[in-house]
């Protein structure tokens, strides 16, 4: 396993979702967005973690570092839910379509389940 490839702890993916949502960021700018924000010291530890993983870059600007995340929210999300088909869903995004769509929570509309048909309709003509 790369060091890109490790698990994110709760607390790696809680700053993730920050500079997604910021795009870019300082420390302090970081810990501003955390709903229960750690020491700035251990939020800087947390961010050179994340930089040996290969999940964030950081420039400097002055006396201080600017941190980015290197792939997008999507490819990083894609990521995340290709490792929880595998794990979950022994390799069947059949099965984990199938489960989100069996969810209580997933009020979809019929523009939504028109779309979901047609992606459905592309994969079978581009025979995936």
């Amino acid at each position: 396993m790369t060091k890109s490839e490790k698990k994110l702890s709760r607390r790696e993916r809680e700053i993730m979702d920050v500079l997604f949502r910021i795009e870019r960021g300082t420390v302090s700018e970081i810990r501003e967005g955390l709903a229960s924000p750690p020491s700035y010291s251990a939020v800087r530890a947390t961010l050179a973690i994340l930089a040996d993983k290969n999940h964030v870059k950081y420039a400097r600007d002055g006396r201080r570092f600017v941190y980015t995340p290197i792939q997008s929210r999507r490819n990083a999300g894609r990521s995340a839910l290709e490792h929880i088909v595998s794990t979950f869903f022994d390799d069947s995004p059949e099965g984990a379509v199938a489960t989100l769509l069996e969810m209580r929570s997933s009020n979809l509309t019929p523009e939504a389940l028109a779309h979901l048909e047609e992606l459905i309709e592309r994969a079978k003509e581009e025979g995936r």
